[in-house]
């Protein structure tokens, strides 16, 4: 059984929520406002359930980059570390675009984007720690709700 490394877990957490953490400046002052006024289509949520969902993804999300930064192996890591940056970054992105400049189609093509990269992560982190990549599922799927529910708010509005 392999030993945690908890500085490393910590880290990995950590940067997870950075992402967050920067979605949330955009975020939590517009829902009330914004995107309270917005017309949402019947499959959408209680705003009190995103919250929930997000702190077990992004614990996910910090736990499958801790497997990969941990794991002992030959493959290169460069490219995981480099499609899990992006796809991070396009996540807090997401957030700014949607609720910050409130631009549901531009948010779009971010989401889009996003999740291109999550797939990509999920490739990258196949063969370096199989598990990592599979504790990504349930972020594309989430990911993948949340674009449906995106192009169907800017549709509706």
């Amino acid at each position: 059984m392999r030993r945690i490394d908890p500085a490393k877990l910590i880290a990995s957490l950590a940067v997870a929520f950075s992402a967050a953490a920067i979605g949330s400046l955009a975020t939590i002052p517009n829902i009330p406002t914004w995107y309270e006024a917005l017309e949402k289509p019947f499959f959408s949520p209680p705003n009190w359930v995103f919250g929930p969902v997000w702190t077990l993804l992004y614990t996910l999300i910090g736990i499958s980059l801790y497997l990969v930064w941990s794991a002992k192996t030959k493959h290169s890591k460069r490219n995981a570390y480099l499609a899990f940056g992006i796809q991070l970054a396009l996540n807090a992105l997401w957030s700014l675009v949607f609720f910050g400049l409130q631009q549901p189609w531009l948010g779009v093509g971010v989401i889009i984007a996003l999740l291109v990269m999550i797939i990509l992560t999920m490739r990258e982190f196949w063969p370096i720690r199989r598990y990592a990549a599979y504790l990504l599922v349930p972020y594309l799927l989430w990911v993948c709700f949340a674009t449906c529910l995106n192009i169907a708010v800017a549709l509706l509005n």
